[in-house]
């Protein structure tokens, strides 16, 4: 009998974890997806998906939960490991920029609440890309740090293992790749330009005008509504012919599922990436120092 109870246990924690991993690769899809609203059927996918994406969200914060209450519990405990205090934090600036963005989302609607109106929605429209773009890097953070989690479940599902040592050559092969063409996507879709307009958005800096421009030299991404709606539903920083925002490049690939998740994944690769491979490097040499402690611990205990 007991053994029967543990089983099921097992068997229903094994579910809880394959239906997080299930419900964590749709959310990582259908948000890339966002980044350019001529996919799918335009604005109606982009803004009907957005509440389904919210719900998802906190689905997924509900899973979390009691991770998240025990940690903020022990939040300034100092045997509380310093990963999950920046785990913790990492998240609690996600779950803010995320809400943030969808709220400002519902504020410029035009499909699901086109009667809700608030405020500057000139404002909101910049907000709401150029949040989203700090929030990819946030969410490509969360993901480096749970990299082992992501193979681990994953190998569980399709029942393999990879047999050691070629398979990490083939890995560091395979993340040097990632790298080189999500630096590559960085560069070409103006990344740093649209993260920029976070910093403008918070009113740590200064828009930037540029002369002969449209709007007769007002910043651009902060003209009148007038000229926002010039540039394209969602207003936009890019110069380099993709001033609609969330657009994508140019009109034959705005309509290119498969090109926008492998452009935005491979942005996502680049911080995933280097995230990880810190956090190796971060275990190895607090595994060395506790070592090193260890071994000038020993003569003097003994």
């Amino acid at each position: 009998m007991i053994t029967s109870n543990g089983a099921g246990k097992e068997t229903r924690k094994k579910s809880i974890t394959y239906f997080k991993f299930g419900l964590d690769l749709i959310m990582a899809l259908t948000f890339v997806l966002f980044f350019n609203k001529q996919v799918l059927g335009g604005l109606t996918f982009h803004e009907m998906a957005g509440i389904g994406f919210a719900a998802a969200f906190l689905t997924h914060m509900g899973l979390n939960w009691r991770w998240i209450v025990r940690v903020t519990s022990k939040l300034f405990d100092r045997k509380l490991p310093l990963k999950t205090k920046f785990s913790y934090l990492l998240n609690l600036v996600l779950l803010l920029s995320m809400t943030f963005v969808i709220v400002c989302g519902l504020f410029i609607s035009r499909v699901v609440f086109p009667a809700l109106r608030v405020g500057n929605e000139p404002w909101f429209k910049v907000a709401h890309m150029s949040v989203a773009y700090l929030v990819l890097i946030l969410v490509a953070v969360h993901i480096g740090l749970h990299w082992k989690w992501v193979v681990g479940v994953f190998q569980q599902i399709v029942r393999y293992r990879m047999k050691k040592p070629f398979p990490a050559m083939a890995a560091k092969l395979a993340a040097a790749a990632l790298l080189v063409f999500g630096c590559y996507q960085i560069y070409t879709s103006n990344f740093a330009m649209h993260l920029r307009g976070v910093a403008q958005v918070a009113g740590f800096s200064t828009p930037s005008v540029h002369a002969g421009g449209r709007d007769g030299g007002r910043p651009e991404g902060f003209g009148t509504a007038a000229s926002m709606q010039s540039k394209g539903e969602h207003g936009g920083f890019d110069r380099a012919g993709r001033e609609g925002g969330f657009e994508g490049r140019g009109g034959g690939a705005g309509q290119n599922v498969f090109g926008v998740v492998g452009e935005y994944l491979g942005i996502m690769s680049v911080f995933i990436i280097i995230v990880y491979y810190l956090d190796q490097w971060l275990l190895k040499r607090n595994a060395a120092r506790k070592k090193r402690r260890l071994q000038k611990a020993g003569p003097a205990g003994a």
